[in-house]
């Protein structure tokens, strides 16, 4: 049985840092007006680059590569697991996209960008808040890790370009550009994935699995909350104009998301238990399909549309609304478990 964990202190109050960011951010932006308004920033912007790249590298570290054999054991349930991560998850995140968002064609492109990074990181502490199987998690992010190296441009094109053509969607304005896509993947994913797998390996090879575990890791998790602050503030150091708009944008942004969230969650964890997963596997697949690669998300959106974008906007919207969301998910998953044992 999974030992019932406590968030961290940095964990527990994560929505909070990231109101702060933005306060500090607006009120740098509004204090300091920057005097670049492009809407187009480089991919090679160094300092965010790093910052970006920082974000990422722990939750590539922690993933064990090794249990992917595990997963494979179970065909039906992998096959489900894939089913609902990379149909079901960037479908229903781009017909609420469309649906609500329309009208704001630059969210709505920043929404389904969310909808196409799949969750690669703290959804294991959600997974053991609510008593799942964590290294099955752990199979599971893996295999999205890898699935986002290869396709997730591919999956841009599809529901960037090709489905909005295909529908009728004007996405005004909007010039998407899919081997810039391709590139940022390359340098925010391909670059921290080879970072997280190699020295993950290495180090356990040259130190052992116990000091890796132990002090290795405890000392690298921070930094995704550091570097997420830092973009945060980054970012919203341009937009100190945008104070009177931002409840307003961020409730159109939230709402799909909320919906997004329990309709995922709920979907997932019915479907897994009528494919005969395990209680705790069960847990773990809802929570992994439910959740979403805001780092990634933000990389993207920043990458390919500038810091100043709408889109950029939407991404780093993401983890302030599914902090709330995932806790208030970890707490029916207990009951729910608990009601089936």
């Amino acid at each position: 049985m999974t030992k019932n964990k406590q968030l961290s202190f940095l964990d527990r109050y994560l929505t909070l840092w990231i109101f702060v960011a933005m306060i500090i951010g607006i009120g740098i932006g509004f204090f300091f007006p920057s005097q670049n308004n492009s809407e187009k920033s480089e991919v090679f912007n160094l300092p965010l680059a790093l910052g970006l790249i920082i974000m990422m590298y722990p939750p590539l570290a922690k993933v064990k590569y090794e249990t992917i054999k595990e997963v494979f054991k179970n065909i039906k349930v992998l096959a489900l697991s894939l089913f609902l991560n990379w149909i079901v998850g960037p479908i229903l995140m781009f017909v609420l996209a469309i649906t609500l968002l329309k009208d704001l064609p630059h969210y709505m492109v920043g929404l389904i960008i969310i909808g196409l990074a799949r969750c690669i990181a703290m959804v294991i502490v959600w997974i053991e808040l609510a008593h799942g199987n964590r290294e099955y998690a752990a199979g599971l992010i893996a295999m999205n890790s890898v699935f986002q190296v290869l396709f997730f441009s591919l999956y841009s094109f599809i529901f960037l370009s090709f489905l909005p053509s295909q529908l009728g969607i004007q996405v005004t304005n909007i010039s998407v550009d899919m081997l810039e896509i391709a590139k940022t993947v390359a340098i925010y994913l391909g670059i921290p994935f080879f970072l997280g797998f190699s020295s993950r390996y290495l180090l356990i090879k040259v130190k052992g699995l116990d000091w890796f575990n132990s002090s290795y890791i405890p000392t690298i998790s921070p930094l995704t909350l550091i570097a997420l602050l830092f973009t945060i503030i980054y970012m919203f150091s341009l937009k100190g104009d945008m104070v009177m708009a931002l409840p307003l944008d961020v409730i159109r942004i939230a709402l799909p998301m909320v919906i997004y969230f329990s309709l995922m969650f709920v979907i997932s964890y019915f479907m897994a238990k009528k494919f005969g997963a395990k209680q705790d596997e069960v847990t773990a697949i809802a929570f992994t399909a439910t959740g979403n690669n805001f780092e990634l998300a933000i990389a993207v959106c920043i990458g390919v549309f500038g810091i100043n974008s709408g889109e950029a906007f939407a991404g780093v919207i993401g983890p302030l609304i599914e902090v709330p969301a995932l806790i208030l998910l970890v707490k029916l998953a207990d009951y729910w478990n608990k009601s089936w044992k």
